[in-house]
């Protein structure tokens, strides 16, 4: 096994063993904190931070996580290669015990995500993958064995049928104004719209299985929200792109991401292109 493709199995198994630990304290009573912005934390945050960091130190790569946020640019402005991680994106549905959380990996290389690890343990699903790599879903409801994962996983190639009809995953405790707004200019273009709601980077996952289409984002975000969805989506040939156009891209001084839309396969053309003929001729 080449190094790097050690690197990518060593990620998702930080992630499964994560996701061991994370399952106990989801599983009983456990309490919940708030930071200086208000937004909530458990000790599952805390406790899958140090078992990824401790399980992946061995590399002596950059890490950045959301409980690590104190880290300046001047530390890392120079970096070709770090981890983003979140260790358990998705708090508010913790919170909730709705299953729609995950742990998040992304290996970025100057400055985009080339692999990305998604494992929502509470649904037993794992994706992995990267635009160089390909992107790939696995079913851990039965365990798996981890030396046995490249050959059980199944591909994602999700083909989108070019019509008007969109599944449209929106955020479940996110979803804002301006995100409706654009949604509806959609349907006016002539798109049929469903909604999907959903928590988390599970948003990136559905599109990269073709369940859904299209993930606008316009309201706030973090890099380690998106970096290892980006890579799953980006490894199934999809794209996720800011407002102007351009690739969102990480290890930035200011960590928040711009607003951004998410393409599955072959979409972006399409609503661009209508966008794009419906402003000329107005």
């Amino acid at each position: 096994m080449n190094l790097l493709k050690k690197l990518y199995k060593d990620m998702i198994t930080a992630a499964l063993k994560a996701g061991e630990e994370v399952l106990k304290i989801y599983e009983k009573d456990f309490e919940v904190f708030y930071k200086e912005d208000k937004t909530p934390v458990t000790l599952a945050d805390k406790v899958s931070n140090e078992i990824i960091k401790n399980f992946l130190k061995k590399y002596n790569i950059f890490f950045l996580s959301e409980e690590e946020k104190e880290k300046s640019y001047e530390n890392r402005r120079n970096l070709k290669k770090l981890f983003i991680i979140d260790p358990l994106d998705g708090t508010k549905e913790f919170i909730k015990k709705n299953g729609e959380f995950t742990i998040n990996i992304a290996y970025v290389k100057n400055n985009f995500p080339i692999f990305g690890v998604v494992y929502a343990p509470a649904l037993k699903k794992l994706y992995f993958g990267g635009a160089s790599f390909g992107s790939f879903v696995v079913d851990c409801s039965k365990g798996i064995d981890i030396d046995k994962i490249f050959q059980e996983a199944k591909k994602l190639n999700p083909n989108f049928e070019n019509n008007k009809k969109l599944y449209v995953c929106v955020s479940r405790s996110h979803l804002n104004k301006e995100t409706l707004n654009f949604l509806n200019n959609l349907k006016e273009q002539g798109f049929d719209i469903t909604y999907k709601k959903v928590g988390s980077s599970l948003k990136f996952c559905i599109l990269a299985e073709g369940k859904a289409h299209f993930y606008p984002r316009l309201s706030p975000t973090m890099e380690w929200d998106t970096a290892a969805g980006q890579a799953i989506l980006e490894g199934a040939g999809g794209c996720v792109i800011d407002l102007h156009g351009n690739r969102l891209s990480y290890n930035k001084k200011e960590l928040k991401n711009s607003n951004f839309y998410a393409f599955c396969k072959e979409l972006k053309k399409i609503i661009l292109e209508d966008k794009s003929r419906d402003s000329s001729s107005s």
